[in-house]
């Protein structure tokens, strides 16, 4: 849940702005801020940045513990990272949506890092009364 709440950072983040004065503008003649012109090259780049977190809520539920793990932790320091960077001249309002965004990358670094290296089995007991429990609705 982590990530998808930097995604929904990133995405208002980027909604608001377009209220910058001059974005829509800067769009419209076709660039990127400081990436300058925007290519196709510009925006896969861009795409495959955004795609990431994006798909990590899924990821963490799919991955393997250990893969789990490092990608949880090496993204979040990434993503961390490229907020660290984007921040200095920024509006005040990417500046705090970029703070949002660092302490939860760094979250989701430390949750990561603490995670549990074995998950313990559910103990037998409890196993065989979830078994005998009969179903909420008698089959026809």
């Amino acid at each position: 849940m982590l990530w998808a709440s930097v995604v929904f950072c990133y995405i208002y983040g980027d909604y608001f702005g377009l209220y910058v004065p001059g974005m829509l503008q800067s769009m419209l003649d076709g660039r990127m801020g400081p990436l300058g012109p925007t290519t196709q090259n510009v925006l896969l780049g861009t795409t495959a940045l955004m795609a990431i977190p994006s798909l990590m809520p899924i990821g963490c539920m799919v991955l393997k513990p250990r893969w789990n793990r490092a990608a949880n932790v090496v993204l979040g320091l990434v993503y961390s990272a490229v907020m660290v960077l984007t921040l200095p001249g920024a509006w005040r309002f990417y500046q705090a949506l970029g703070v949002v965004e660092i302490l939860l990358t760094l979250a989701v670094c430390g949750y990561a890092w603490n995670w549990p290296r074995t998950i313990d089995a559910v103990p037998v007991e409890r196993s065989a009364s979830i078994a005998s429990t009969p179903a909420p609705f008698p089959e026809t």
